[in-house]
């Protein structure tokens, strides 16, 4: 016995032999079964063949189903659509609205709206589809420069004001110039008060410019986004300026958003004279960002920071109080506000104006844009 066993312990066994057992192993249900699915699966690949499924994931329809020459009917029948900017909705509220469309080149028109829209489907500042008939045909998504999509910070910087060191006063003037109207507005709307649309940071090299900034984006959760100066320095004349634009109306599409110009001086240089060696384009850039800083709401979801390590090369149109710097009368009124704000009242008293009048005086005339104004008796 022991030596049959040690026998069939060697008998050799190959592939064929196993394939012979395991289909006399099965039955003959489970054998037509089997040929069943062989006989489906070809088929199959035969019918897709004829009907040329398209195997990517664009949501084409199958070859079958093409109707080309329908399509090209279609197209000669449709009209061409130019591309308009609505400025203005003339009797919004009534049935004989009218839009005033307009061009690159600022030609005005004054359209209809098409029966297959809807008033609430066009705005004001939209792109839109105009027929040659000067009727609206359809609204366009607005049109971005993809050259601005890079300044974009996608994640939310993990900079905490923790991460700050020795800069306590200037994390509170900055929470409160930014942080506090972004995250309770209703505080400065009891009080009438209308915070500075930006801040610009000064100071040596490595001192945490940048750093506050980013602190700021986290704290605010809002998008950041971050532009170096010399990025908006072209041989072109507009281009700074055209990006600029871009930019601004990439923020106001977002929820909330924190612009930062970083070495804001490669474009902000004060201007000393028109002549041969004036660079217009760099000029008109800083123009526009100083138009674009007139242009929204104080209160609104964007706010600008500035960083310089050269803060007296600045021009003084970028530096006049309202825009970055504080140092005026209404100033001081925001001043007094803040110091309402931070105790915690409602209303603001004479001790309030008295420290507002020593804050903005003394702290804030080494760099600003009107310094004969600022003598403090």
């Amino acid at each position: 016995m022991e030596h049959d066993n040690e026998d069939k312990k060697h008998i050799p066994i190959d592939e064929e032999d196993i394939a012979i057992l395991k289909t006399h192993a099965l039955g003959p249900n489970d054998a037509a079964i089997r040929e069943l699915e062989k006989e489906i699966k070809e088929r199959e690949k035969k019918i897709n063949d004829i009907c040329g499924v398209e195997e990517s994931d664009m949501g084409l329809a199958p070859r079958s189903q093409w109707d080309l020459i329908g399509d090209e009917e279609m197209l000669d029948e449709e009209q061409n659509l130019r591309v308009f900017t609505c400025t203005a909705i003339l009797n919004p509220n009534s049935e004989d609205a009218r839009y005033v469309i307009q061009t690159k080149n600022s030609r005005k028109y004054v359209a209809s709206l098409s029966s297959s829209l809807s008033p609430t489907d066009v705005e004001e500042g939209m792109r839109v589809g105009v027929c040659p008939k000067f009727k609206i045909m359809m609204p366009l998504p607005p049109r971005f420069d993809y050259t601005t999509k890079m300044f974009i910070v996608e994640d939310t910087p993990d900079v905490t004001y923790n991460d700050i060191g020795g800069c306590t006063e200037q994390i509170q003037q900055i929470r409160e110039v930014v942080e506090w109207p972004m995250l309770h507005p209703e505080k400065f709307v009891k009080l009438g008060l209308d915070p500075p649309r930006g801040v610009l940071c000064y100071g040596p090299p490595g001192t945490g410019k940048t750093l506050l900034a980013k602190a700021v984006a986290n704290r605010t959760a809002a998008c950041f986004i971050r532009v170096i100066g010399t990025e908006l320095v072209h041989k072109c004349s507009g281009m700074g300026a055209s990006m600029v634009r871009q930019i601004f109306q990439m923020a106001r599409s977002k929820k909330a958003c924190i612009i930062f110009f970083d070495e804001v001086d490669a474009i902000g240089g004060a201007r000393v004279g028109v002549g041969p060696y004036e660079d217009s384009g760099i000029h008109r850039t800083m123009l526009e960002i100083v138009n674009q800083l007139d242009g929204f709401d104080q209160r609104g979801n964007i706010k600008v920071l500035m960083a310089t390590n050269r803060p007296d090369s600045l021009d003084p149109a970028l530096l006049r109080p309202g825009r970055l710097d504080r140092a005026d009368i209404r100033s001081v009124c925001t001043e007094a506000g803040m110091f309402a704000i931070r105790a915690r009242r409602k209303t603001v008293t004479e001790q309030d104006f008295l420290d507002a009048v020593t804050k903005v005086v003394k702290s804030y005339h080494k760099f600003s844009a009107t310094p004969t104004y600022m003598v403090y008796n």
